[in-house]
C-alpha cells in the first residue's frame, strides 16, 4: 500500500501544481490595476504608492511617490512615460541603469510568451497606468495657503 501511495501523492502534487500555474495565469487577467499593483509594486513603492513599501528601506535607490507624477509634470499625467517604465523592455541602457522589473518581460512570461501574451501584457500595463493615474495627489496649489 505504501508503494501506490507515493507514486499517487507525487501525481496528485504534480497536478495541483500544474493546475495552479493555469489558474495563477488566468487570474492575472482578471486583476483590476489596483490588484496588480497590490501583487507586484507595493512592496516597493507602498500601498498607497508614496514609495514606502516594506523593501524600499532595503533599496539602494529609494522607489519614487507614485501619487506626484502629475505635480512633477507640470500638472499632466504621464502616462506614455509611465508605461514605458512600467515595461522596461524598450529602454536605452545608455539612459542609466534601471532599478526596478521589467514588468513587461516578467508579464509576457507569464502569460504564455506568445502573440497572444504580448496583447495581455499591454492590457495588464494599461491597467497599472490608469490605477496609476487614479491615486494622483490634487495640484500642490489646488489648496488655499
Amino acid at each position: 500500500m505504501r508503494f501506490h501511495s507515493v507514486p499517487m501523492c507525487a501525481a496528485v502534487l504534480g497536478s495541483l501544481l500544474s493546475g495552479g500555474v493555469d489558474s495563477q495565469t488566468e487570474m492575472l487577467t482578471l486583476y483590476s490595476g489596483e490588484e496588480l499593483f497590490e501583487r507586484y509594486c507595493s512592496a516597493c513603492h507602498g500601498a498607497s504608492g508614496r514609495g514606502d513599501g516594506p523593501v524600499a528601506a532595503s533599496l539602494s535607490t529609494p522607489p519614487p511617490d507614485l501619487t506626484t507624477l502629475s505635480q512633477r509634470y507640470d500638472g499632466e499625467f504621464p502616462a506614455a512615460w509611465v508605461r514605458e517604465t512600467i515595461d522596461g523592455r524598450f529602454q536605452v541602457m545608455a539612459h542609466g541603469p534601471r532599478t526596478m522589473p521589467v514588468w513587461g518581460y516578467e508579464f509576457w512570461v507569464e502569460e504564455g510568451a506568445d502573440a497572444p501574451a504580448e496583447e495581455e501584457t499591454r492590457t495588464l500595463i494599461e491597467r497599472l497606468v490608469e490605477h496609476l493615474r487614479s491615486i494622483q495627489a490634487p495640484p500642490a496649489d489646488a489648496f488655499p495657503p
